[in-house]
């Protein structure tokens, strides 16, 4: 049973699940962190808003793309990353998930 199936410890289910596929991918942005949690964008939009108002979060913008990832200046950023790390552990989907992701662009004339 995945753990943050029942409980929302950061507030709510989106809330902790973004918090931990930020932590397990470094950095992402909204349509991916969609996409991997089939919630709708608007959703983790606005999820996302409330984490870098608190300063959990921080934000890039690159090109028409927001990159967001755990902030590194949060004053209790060693502690939420172990405990992430922690948590992790105990949703194994989202950590294969993760893993089956493509990070990077597919070598240009490169058969698929």
């Amino acid at each position: 049973m995945e753990l943050t199936s029942k409980f929302g410890l950061f507030g709510t289910r989106t809330r902790t699940n973004i918090l931990l596929l930020l932590s397990l991918l470094g950095e992402s942005h909204a349509a991916e962190l969609s996409r991997l949690l089939g919630t709708s964008l608007s959703n983790v939009q606005k999820t996302l808003d409330s984490l870098e108002q608190v300063g959990v979060v921080s934000g890039v913008v690159t090109g028409r793309e927001r990159r967001v990832s755990l902030n590194p200046r949060y004053f209790a950023q060693q502690e939420l990353g172990a405990l992430l790390t922690k948590m992790s552990l105990a949703s194994p989907e989202l950590v294969e998930k993760t893993a089956e992701l493509r990070r990077r662009p597919r070598r240009a004339g490169k058969a698929l």
